[in-house]
């Protein structure tokens, strides 16, 4: 397997994560009938928990761009006959209610990837984002990643916001294996912290 050295510490190439702890034999992905495009916070990509990747590898029709201001969004966006962006908005509406109509043509999902504020600031900084229909989860089940803190009550991962958007969109498909290597990823990290540490830091 090729690796990348990233602070002297083998890495793979393909899931970023620590050779020891390589996530791809977890990998099996799934075929999906919306293209999904994640925009990136470039201060997301450089963090060793991101889920974005991982969806992206779990997922036959995805892709993931690195960045803040992205101007071949416009062209990209016109090759699709439905284009949605997953964040909440006024006018936001339930991904259900797009399942229940009639779907003609190709259908595209954009999906920023970072904290609130900083995905936030990739709509902001791509003003073709902001014309688009947007689609936001309802409340659901709380999030399965148990290492990271949030005031946001109803937040979870982007990988967990994707999987539960096509599974409302497709409700034919099961995408519950793209979320395999994210939750054996969070139990590696509970166990390289130590149950103490987790339960000061994470525990109810």
């Amino acid at each position: 397997m090729s690796e990348l050295l990233v602070n002297s510490r083998p890495r793979c190439q393909r899931c970023l994560r620590p050779l020891s702890h390589c996530l791809c034999v977890h990998v099996s992905p799934v075929c999906n009938r919306t293209q999904v495009l994640i925009l990136q916070h470039p201060d997301e990509h450089k963090h060793p928990l991101n889920t974005g990747r991982l969806a992206v590898l779990g997922l036959q029709h995805a892709q993931l761009l690195v960045g803040l201001n992205f101007p071949q969004l416009k062209a990209y966006l016109q090759t699709y006959t439905s284009v949605f962006l997953l964040f909440p908005g006024d006018t936001a509406q339930a991904p259900e209610t797009l399942a229940s109509q009639p779907s003609n043509g190709s259908q595209l999902l954009i999906v920023p990837d970072g904290t609130w504020r900083k995905a936030g600031q990739v709509v902001k900084a791509n003003p073709v984002l902001d014309s688009l229909p947007r689609l936001c989860l309802p409340l659901g089940e709380p999030s399965r990643y148990r290492v990271r803190n949030t005031h946001q009550v109803a937040a979870v991962s982007t990988i967990e916001a994707i999987v539960r958007t096509l599974s409302a969109l497709e409700p034919d498909q099961d995408f519950s294996p793209v979320l395999q290597p994210f939750d054996v990823m969070v139990e590696q990290q509970i166990q390289a912290m130590g149950a103490d540490v987790y339960q000061r830091n994470y525990g109810v």
